[in-house]
């Protein structure tokens, strides 16, 4: 079990951002894995079903926070309690999931999201996960503070220079990550 919290822990740390793709079901941990990822685009067939209390047993790898931090308690209460299954159109409309894609094009659309990402501010991005995963146990004052200063961080990048003057030349920006 150990191995399975460190994995959490090192998908919530790791700066760059991490996108499931959802095709088939995803079904107790597999669930609580796609919901550790920062984006979730699943394939119109895909569908997600909270399956421990149907054992005996309860969400691991972070199920319970995360589900609980997407839908609300008694949402999160109803999908771990009952188990019952959901679409991935279900799973779009309570906020579980980004984007449903056809079944066809769920890897495509998946490597063109990456891509994005890839080409972005990586300096940005990774500050950007970082706080969000902090905001769900932290106050305004303290994510103010911390947003303050990864704005400084951000103000002595490269990526920040290249960004404003693309923004000022009207032209797409080409950031290097540094």
């Amino acid at each position: 079990m150990k191995v399975s919290q460190e994995l959490v822990q090192t998908m919530l740390n790791l700066e760059k951002p991490i996108i499931a793709a959802v095709n088939g079901a995803a079904a107790g941990a597999g669930v609580s894995l796609a919901l550790a990822c920062d984006m979730v685009i699943a394939a119109r067939s895909a569908f997600f079903i909270q399956s421990f209390i149907k054992i005996g047993a309860l969400p691991d790898l972070g199920g319970i926070h995360f589900l609980t931090q997407l839908v609300g308690p008694h949402r999160a209460k109803e999908l771990m309690l009952l188990g019952e299954k959901i679409t991935s159109e279900q799973a779009l409309q309570l906020g579980l999931i980004n984007e449903v894609v056809s079944d066809e094009s769920l890897l495509d659309r998946s490597y063109a999201v990456a891509a994005k990402l890839a080409e972005g501010p990586s300096v940005a991005i990774g500050l950007i996960k970082r706080l969000v995963h902090r905001s769900a146990n932290s106050n305004l004052e303290e994510i103010l503070e911390l947003e303050a200063f990864g704005q400084g961080l951000c103000f002595q990048t490269e990526d920040l220079i290249e960004g404003v003057g693309a923004f000022l030349e009207k032209r797409a920006p080409h950031f290097n990550g540094r």
